[in-house]
């Protein structure tokens, strides 16, 4: 499944919009990952999940947002299974066990929410 040209080291455009569709292809068998923007406050992150793949569990630092762009997601945080789909969004807590499973193909906007210390 091919959406648009989808370079993931091509930088997002600012001059016009962009589908996130558009800017991430589902890979057969894989999951592509491709940074949208990154600063001292955090990174926002477009991931394509084919089919039955997904994120082994793990922890952050920092709590992160999941929005499901299409297709859908099974996320188990903190041992609590949620199911999220299009236009759905979702917070992980930070230091919180959580993975990710794709029933089906799909696209999700990671945001990593890094606290800024005060003076930073």
């Amino acid at each position: 499944m091919s959406h648009g040209n989808s370079n993931p080291t091509e930088a997002l455009p600012v001059d016009r919009s962009s589908a996130l569709t558009d800017l991430i292809a589902v890979a057969e068998g894989s999951v592509v990952s491709r940074v949208l923007a990154k600063s001292g406050g955090g990174n926002v992150t477009l991931f394509a999940f084919d089919t039955n793949q997904g994120l082994s569990e793990h922890t952050a630092p920092f709590d992160a947002l999941v929005q499901v762009v299409d297709g859908s997601l099974e996320l188990t945080i903190g041992g609590t299974q949620v199911r999220v789909g299009p236009g759905e969004i979702v917070r992980m807590p930070a230091g919180t066990p959580h993975a990710l499973h794709a029933p089906e193909a799909c696209r999700m906007v990671l945001t990593m929410l890094r606290e800024v210390a005060k003076g930073e």
